[in-house]
């Protein structure tokens, strides 16, 4: 029971063929997000400390109406002193209207009349999203893996005009994908990955522009085809490299054939270049060959001095200039 429910957990990670969640920017912070925090519990400390001092100083003696009183004019000034970090940028809402978007730095806010509505982050966000079981437009269905780079240039879009920007996107992403792979065939999904990142990219900025979020990127980690799709996929590979190679040597045999053809033209015309190739290969025979040639009497006729002058006039003839 226990080696079949191990079996089981086994399959079910082999199952998934991507875990885009760890390319996401919001689970893995690498900057402290403390500062604000600290900065906040300072003023409250400081705030609380001289208002207590003075407190003591007018009325001369510690009351719980001094404390009570310090206690309140630190939590306004609490409220009133903020900072944002250097990649933020924050706006701020006065009696629920957009009234203005401060930072990085320390800025203020009236307590009660206005609230910070969010605080967007300026930085580069990297969001990792996919498609699975996804029905190409051939029907067949595969795994994409892709990674989205984006950057919020407009802090008060991104605030009133969406309500959660961060997941907005990661969803018009998704689409965006789903409705690329849907449109193009499994082949060309494999083939045009540089375009559809592109496609991709040009889709999901029209989307997000809206909401104040360019898009600087969009690149395609993984595409997952079904194994038995790629094992056929293979052999169709290999049989159009087989089919181009017969082309190919064909071709070259064509050419063969005709520049022999030609030589046969030649050679039947002139006997004194028959004579001369003839030579040229026994030439050629002893020379890689390294040994020696035994040569009919017959044969040898064909270098005496005679012979060579025969061939000197015939090469002289207007008929035996061809080749």
């Amino acid at each position: 029971m226990r080696n079949h429910k191990g079996k089981n957990q086994a399959e079910a990670q082999v199952g998934k063929p991507f875990a885009v969640e760890k390319y996401n920017s919001r689970t893995d912070r690498r900057t402290s997000q403390n500062g604000s925090l600290v900065f906040s519990a300072f003023v409250f400390s400081m705030a609380l400390a001289i208002a207590i001092a003075v407190g003591y100083l007018i009325a001369g003696e510690f009351t719980l109406w001094v404390v009570l009183g310090g206690f309140i004019f630190a939590c306004l000034a609490e409220m009133s002193m903020h900072i944002a970090m250097q990649w933020e940028k924050v706006v701020v809402l006065r009696f629920g209207k957009f009234s203005r978007t401060k930072g990085p730095g320390l800025y203020f806010t009236i307590p009660f009349i206005e609230q910070t509505a969010l605080k967007a982050d300026q930085r580069i966000m990297v969001t990792g999203f996919g498609a699975e079981e996804t029905l190409t437009s051939d029907l067949v269905p595969i795994n994409v893996d892709a990674v989205l780079f984006w950057m919020v240039w407009d802090a008060e879009k991104a605030c009133l005009e969406v309500e959660n920007y961060y997941n907005s996107v990661s969803l018009a992403a998704q689409t965006a994908l789903r409705d690329a792979i849907g449109r193009a065939s499994v082949s060309e999904v494999a083939v045009r990955r540089n375009q559809l990142d592109q496609e991709l990219q040009e889709v999901i900025e029209e989307r997000t522009s809206a909401w104040g979020i360019t898009v600087l990127s969009v690149e395609i980690r993984d595409i997952v085809i079904p194994q038995g799709l790629q094992e056929a996929m293979s052999v169709e590979a290999q049989a159009e490299r087989d089919k181009n190679a017969r082309m190919v040597l064909a071709e070259v045999e064509k050419d063969i054939s005709s520049m022999l053809v030609d030589a046969a033209h030649v050679y039947e015309e002139n006997e004194v270049a028959l004579r001369l190739r003839t030579m040229h290969l026994l030439y050629e025979s002893v020379k890689g060959s390294g040994g020696t040639v035994v040569i009919p009497s017959a044969y040898s006729e064909g270098f005496s001095d005679a012979a060579l002058d025969r061939m000197a006039d015939s090469l002289k003839k207007p008929g035996s200039s061809k080749g």
